[in-house]
């Protein structure tokens, strides 16, 4: 068995390649049931993967595209967000997303068509105050915790919180959070394996993916394209500190400041296949600059 530890797991070609397939939508029914706490009669048996990018409905929308959506057997709708940088606008990305998901009336329809809505956010970074790995939120009543509606329904699961034991002491959920997490050696990612039929598949899955030039080489440019985005986004923070990039703000960025936030745009956008408008949120750039960094992508 292919040592684990030697590649990425939440890679966004690799994770759609294992969890996004039709062929394969045994592994992604295991996973949701795991984060949902569905069991025998309860859960879900089958899923249809849809491709889904929702157009801007005004000219300031963000365009949004969907990791992993689909509908489930129970007529709920499911997202899957891969997450491996804190960007500090995960809650309101969430939101965000989650909003456009539910809007699903067609002409002719009532609000209890409204499909419940589920977000799954798979994070490789901390985030909550909670020590737990999986945090769930919904809409409750601060004072009586009486819930509202189970239409919204936020998971978050923060790898980086999951604490590896031992594979017999692990619940369902747990062996799916090691299996993310990719800290387990060869003799105990066996064990998981044999202890998890899905995963074991997922893992196969990985094997083929890996073997495969032209997957491998996505995959390898993917990776490629975050290891070069962190270190131009760390460039770029120290020479905005050491600049003093807050008074630039206000009074007209140096040219090196300007050609390293040009150069982390162009790559925001070539690489990771971000629109201009969400690459400058990553970046920060105040609305009152966008306009000029538009000409200048368009040189």
């Amino acid at each position: 068995m292919m040592d684990r530890r030697n590649y990425n797991p939440l890679n966004d070609y690799l994770f759609k390649f294992v969890f996004g397939r039709e062929e394969r939508k045994r592994i992604t029914l295991s996973f949701l049931n795991a984060v949902l706490e569905r069991e025998e009669t309860d859960e879900l048996t089958d899923i249809s993967f849809i491709d889904r990018e929702f157009d801007p409905q005004f000219e300031e929308d963000k365009r949004s595209q969907l990791d992993i959506y689909g509908i489930t057997s129970d007529g709920s709708q499911i997202n899957i967000e891969v997450q491996l940088l804190n960007r500090h606008n995960m809650q309101k990305r969430t939101l965000y997303y989650w909003a456009r998901m539910y809007q699903t009336l067609h002409k002719g329809e009532e609000y209890q068509d409204l499909r419940r809505s589920v977000t799954i956010n798979l994070l490789n970074f901390h985030l909550l105050p909670q020590e737990n790995p999986h945090t769930m939120y919904g809409l409750y009543d601060i004072q009586s915790g009486h819930r509202l509606t189970d239409d919204l329904e936020i998971h978050f699961l923060e790898i980086p919180k999951f604490k590896i034991k031992s594979v017999r002491e692990m619940r369902r959920l747990e062996k799916w959070l090691a299996y993310f997490s990719n800290k387990l050696n060869e003799n105990e990612t066996e064990e998981l394996a044999m202890s998890e039929a899905a995963i074991g598949e997922a893992i196969q899955a990985e094997q083929i993916f890996m073997q495969s030039d032209v997957e491998r080489w996505q995959y390898e440019q993917r990776e490629k394209a975050l290891r070069d985005y962190i270190s131009e986004i760390n460039a770029t923070r120290r020479t905005s500190h050491a600049e003093g990039l807050e008074k630039g703000l206000a009074q007209g960025r140096t040219e090196g400041t300007e050609q390293a936030l040009l150069q982390s745009l162009r790559h925001l956008m070539n690489e990771l296949s971000l629109p201009a408008e969400r690459a400058m949120d990553v970046l920060h750039i105040p609305a009152t600059e966008r306009s000029r960094y538009v000409k200048l992508l368009g040189q």
